[in-house]
């Protein structure tokens, strides 16, 4: 198996998601007691909201430095807010590094949708790299038009899911927001920060949901086992 560097604590929630389902994943390709040899560089989130994620660059490519010289063979963000720097990241470091934009669009794609609603970070909503990334897999991109509304996600999203606070006011309001995303005319909706899943799944919704904390983990294990 390859050995794999996961920056973490982006928030701590999600890298819980991370390191529980790259070992079921492995562990039902190999059965027995075999598991994940991985190693976590668990950021402090309160440091990058510090600096802001914008100014954060340096913290992360510390972190990915930091694994690299542990001997890991592909480091991974485990954010997708962090994936803003994952261009340069992976210029500079040398390892591959495992997008998880891309490994969703590679979902959607398959799923011969071309049109999906996108919630996520205020950042991976209203910056390109994340829908420039998804667009160039031929996917248009649906995100919530009102800045209200994608404040509110941003809200949520830091302030109660980034501390593993479950509202279900806030699950309800999401539901909303993807709904209105649905009817104007995303086949798909993305959940597309890795502490969303706490709140949405795919029971919520009629159209395909795409849990990029489960794809971004599917794609970490085909690559710990090929």
């Amino acid at each position: 198996m390859k050995k794999i560097g996961l920056v973490g604590g982006i928030s701590w929630v999600s890298t819980i998601d991370y390191y529980k389902f790259i070992n079921e994943g492995v562990n039902k390709k190999l059965g027995g007691l075999q598991f994940a040899e991985c190693l976590i560089y668990s950021l402090n989130l309160g440091d990058v909201q510090e600096k802001t994620w914008a100014h954060s660059y340096e913290l992360l490519w510390n972190a990915c430095l930091s694994l690299k010289n542990s001997g890991v063979d592909a480091v991974v963000l485990c954010a997708n807010t962090a994936h803003m720097f994952a261009r340069e990241i992976e210029n500079e470091i040398g390892l591959p590094l495992i997008h998880i934009g891309t490994e969703t669009a590679k979902v959607i794609v398959k799923e011969k949708i071309t049109t999906v609603g996108l919630i996520g970070t205020s950042f991976s909503m209203e910056m390109d790299f994340y829908k420039d990334r998804l667009k160039s897999f031929g996917l248009n991109v649906l995100i919530p038009e009102k800045q209200e509304t994608r404040d509110y996600i941003q809200y949520v999203l830091k302030e109660e899911l980034g501390r593993g606070i479950i509202n279900p006011d806030s699950r309800q309001n999401y539901i909303q927001i993807a709904n209105e995303l649905i009817l104007q005319g995303a086949e798909g909706i993305i959940l597309g920060c890795t502490e969303i899943p706490l709140l949405l799944s795919q029971s919520d919704f009629s159209v395909p949901v795409f849990d990029t904390t489960k794809i971004h983990s599917q794609a970490i294990v085909d690559f710990i086992l090929s």
